[in-house]
């Protein structure tokens, strides 16, 4: 039950873009159509699935202070904390290139519609920012860990598609010039991110 209460929360509750506003310029980028976006999304819960879980291993088994106790007494004092940022964005940037390999392969088109964004998965701030607060929230296990991963990217994936389709209707919409393109889509996420506030209210 508890992994559930931590993957709905990551989704709704502590919804990367509308809590945090973690991941804007691929956000703001990409959502022009709701096909990108959803390749991006889609990418995104991926590497969000895949990098928190591993930063959790590295996190509780190499770079704690006795962290390394398993390798024997003499390294039980041994703490790498230090390392902990430079360690994350390694192991991101090393799934990313993995992702941006396998999208090129199989979906070419997928990949020029995602242009430079793709690869700027790996300095996505929502993808570091869910390894540091998987190291702030000190989850028990690695299951934990990979529920709240894998609900933040379902999150950001919902919001991401959510706001695609509502730009593309935006098309056919009489908006006032100066509105028109980032600033209706600023005025449309802050009002998402208000009706995302009333899921706070949930006990879960």
């Amino acid at each position: 039950m508890n992994l559930v209460n931590i993957f709905v929360k990551a989704i709704f509750i502590e919804n990367m873009i509308f809590a945090y506003f973690l991941g804007m310029c691929s956000y703001l980028a990409v959502s022009k159509t709701v096909k990108t976006a959803v390749g991006l999304g889609a990418a995104v819960i991926f590497v969000l699935g895949v990098t928190v879980p591993v930063n959790y291993l590295l996190e509780n088994y190499v770079l704690k202070a006795g962290a390394l106790s398993w390798l024997g007494a003499s390294f039980a004092d041994v703490d790498l904390s230090f390392l902990a940022f430079i360690m994350f964005i390694a192991v991101v940037a090393a799934i990313v290139q993995l992702v941006e390999m396998v999208v090129e392969k199989f979906a070419p088109a997928l990949y020029g519609a995602l242009g430079i964004f793709l690869p700027l998965i790996a300095v996505n701030c929502s993808i570091l920012g869910g390894a540091l607060f998987m190291q702030e929230r000190q989850y028990s296990n690695v299951a934990e860990a990979t529920s709240f991963a894998v609900g933040s990217g379902v999150g950001w994936f919902l919001a991401i598609v959510a706001i695609a389709a509502i730009r593309e209707k935006l098309r056919y919409s009489d908006i006032p010039a100066p509105l028109r393109g980032l600033g209706i889509t600023f005025i449309l996420t802050g009002l998402m991110g208000m009706a995302f506030m009333a899921f706070m209210g949930i006990k879960i």
